[in-house]
C-alpha cells in the first residue's frame, strides 16, 4: 500500500492507497493529527505508526510533503530512520511532478500548491481554480494544460477568528457552524454570520475574478474545486465552488509517486 503524508501548519494528514487500484481517487483509510512545529522525527513516527496500526507492515511506498520547513527536516529523518527500506518521494524543488510553474520564482511555490495542481488537472481537463481552506486560504489558478499560473492568499478562517477574539475585548472564539440567520440576534450569531458568510463572499469574489481572467487569457470553461479541513463549512454557502474534493492533496501525492516510481 502507498502511504501519503501531507504535513501542514495546522494538521498532518495521512492517507493509504491500494497500489493495485490505479484509478482510486479516495484513500482506503485516512487520519488527521495535530501539527506541532517542535515535533521530533521520533514523535512523528510514534504517532503515525500508532494511527496506522495493522497497516504499518503493509506499506510498500511513501509520498510526502511538508509546508513547514522545521517539520520537513524531521520528516526526512523519520523516513530514513523508520522506513529506510521503503521506496519514497518527498516533494520539493527538483522532484519530478510534471507541473509547469509559470510564475516569477518557481522555488517560492509551496509543495501543496504544486500537488493540488497535479491532482486537479488529473480530475478535470479544463482550466481549474483550487480553493484550499487551511491555515491560510489559497486560491490557485491552473490552465487546461495543467500549468500552475499563480493565485491569491487570504488569512484562514481560524486565524481570522483567533485574531478577532484576541483584539476585541467583548468578542470571543465561537464554534464554527452555520448561524440561524445572516442577521445575528446575539454576539455568537453575529460572529458566526460574519465569519461564515463573510468568507464565502470573499472566496466567491476572488474566484470569480480569477475565473474571468482565466477565460479571457486561456479560453474555455473553468472548474472550481475546494479542499482543506475547513472546506465543508464554506462549500455549501459558496456560489462559485462546484466540486468538493477533501483528499485532493493526498491524490496528488499518489500521482507524484507514480510519476517517480511507476
Amino acid at each position: 500500500m502507498l502511504l501519503a503524508i501531507d504535513v501542514g501548519n495546522t494538521n498532518i494528514v495521512l492517507g493509504l492507497y491500494d497500489r493495485e487500484d490505479a484509478s482510486a481517487i479516495t484513500p482506503v483509510c485516512d487520519w488527521r493529527m495535530r501539527s506541532e512545529p517542535r515535533m521530533t522525527a521520533d514523535e512523528m513516527s510514534l504517532t503515525m505508526r500508532g494511527l496506522l496500526g495493522e497497516y504499518v507492515d503493509r506499506i510498500t511506498g511513501i509520498a510526502a510533503l511538508s509546508t513547514v520547513p522545521a517539520l520537513l527536516r524531521e520528516l526526512r529523518v523519520m523516513l530514513g530512520r523508520y522506513w529506510s527500506d521503503v521506496p519514497r518521494v518527498v516533494v520539493e524543488p527538483g522532484v519530478r511532478t510534471g507541473v509547469p510553474l509559470l510564475v516569477d520564482n518557481p522555488r517560492e511555490v509551496g509543495a501543496d500548491r504544486v500537488i493540488n495542481t497535479l491532482a486537479a488537472h488529473h480530475l478535470h481537463a479544463t482550466n481549474c481554480v483550487v480553493v484550499d481552506f487551511g491555515t491560510s486560504t489559497n486560491v490557485d489558478a491552473i490552465s487546461a494544460k495543467g500549468e500552475f499560473l499563480g493565485g491569491a492568499f487570504a488569512p484562514g478562517i481560524e486565524i481570522s477568528l483567533d485574531a478577532l477574539a484576541s483584539r476585541a475585548a467583548q468578542l470571543r472564539k465561537v464554534e464554527l457552524v452555520r448561524p440561524r440567520s445572516v442577521i445575528g440576534k446575539n454576539t455568537v450569531d453575529c460572529l458566526q454570520s460574519g465569519i461564515l458568510f463573510g468568507f464565502a463572499g470573499q472566496v466567491d469574489g476572488l474566484v470569480q475574478r480569477i475565473v474571468d481572467e482565466l477565460e479571457d487569457t486561456q479560453g474555455g470553461p473553468t472548474t472550481v474545486l475546494a479542499t482543506g479541513g475547513l472546506a465543508p463549512l464554506v462549500v455549501t454557502e459558496s456560489a462559485t465552488i462546484t466540486h468538493h474534493v477533501p483528499d485532493l492533496t493526498l491524490l496528488g501525492l499518489r500521482l507524484v509517486y507514480e510519476r517517480n516510481f511507476g
